[in-house]
């Protein structure tokens, strides 16, 4: 049920031009959102053991240099 309403606002969304103030929102949104997303496996990355970090191919020094980067960073 969740799932039909959700695509049925992305329609309702896609079939509509958005006001600059809704497009600027949206924007910040999306932005926070990438935020929080890079900030929540930044410190999954730490956390995993060093079979993990294996098998991801990533040493533990270059995954407590990826999890150091500040989150608005790439």
């Amino acid at each position: 049920m969740t799932r039909t309403r959700t695509i049925s606002a992305l329609a309702y969304l896609q079939s509509r031009p958005l006001t600059p103030f809704a497009s600027v929102l949206l924007q910040i949104v999306v932005v926070c959102v990438s935020w929080s997303e890079r900030r929540r496996t930044r410190i999954a990355l730490a956390d995993l053991d060093d079979h993990m970090l294996d098998d991801v191919g990533l040493t533990r020094r270059e995954a407590l240099e990826e999890a150091r980067r500040p989150f608005w960073q790439y």
